[in-house]
């Protein structure tokens, strides 16, 4: 469907916000900035800002939501004879190779980290976006596989296949960190995936294998 020009707008503005909210968060540190300052950057109200964002972090992890169901989307999304594991495996391949953002393959993360590290509540946060991403999966891991809330695979699993996507976005971020660049750690994490995939057994690499349709 066509995006109507009061939800072109309402986009629009929370991209402003955030934008003129991470500036300042680069600039000055997370702590240092209020809510007020950003209203007033960005010539909004307070109530403005907190319509488009409940909390302060918020402002800085404006695309987390895409993160939050990334696992449960490529789970779904699986090829005939793939399995969850594999699936997974294959996409961030696919998003490391292409030297992805999306992963933290930026120039400029390194900045981005920064910000992250000297703020306790927006590590927090990404501790919180972890457990939801987990939460999420394993969610997905019960539907496809018709597991019982009582089975307790689904929820092993989702932790392994976690672990595989926490692990790269870790490595990503401490090298992106030191200002290197980005097609140079893209080798080297594309590596680190062959490693990591060694490292699973068999069980967890012939989980959830969807079927013919």
């Amino acid at each position: 469907m066509a995006e109507g020009l009061r939800e072109r707008k309402k986009r629009q503005t929370r991209q402003y916000i955030s934008d003129v909210a991470t500036g300042l968060f680069i600039e000055r540190g997370f702590d240092a900035v209020t809510v007020a300052e950003i209203a007033e950057a960005a010539n909004v109200s307070i109530n403005t800002v907190y319509n488009y964002f409940p909390a302060k972090e918020d402002l800085f992890f404006d695309r987390s939501a895409g993160m939050v169901d990334r696992l449960a989307r490529w789970v779904r999304g699986r090829r005939e004879g793939e399995s969850a594991a594999v699936a997974v495996l294959r996409e961030l391949r696919e998003e490391v190779e292409s030297v992805s953002p999306r992963v933290g393959l930026l120039s400029d993360y390194a900045t981005f980290m920064k910000v992250i590290e000297e703020a306790p509540a927006l590590r927090s946060r990404l501790w919180a976006v972890a457990q939801e991403v987990q939460a999420n999966l394993e969610q997905v891991l019960r539907e496809e596989t018709g597991a019982g809330e009582e089975d307790e695979l689904p929820h092993l699993m989702a932790g392994q296949i976690s672990w595989i996507h926490g692990t790269v976005i870790a490595v990503i971020g401490r090298e992106m960190a030191k200002g290197r660049e980005p097609r140079e750690v893209s080798r080297e994490v594309l590596a680190l995936l062959d490693d990591m995939e060694d490292l699973l057994s068999e069980k967890v690499l012939g989980y959830a294998v969807r079927g013919h349709d």
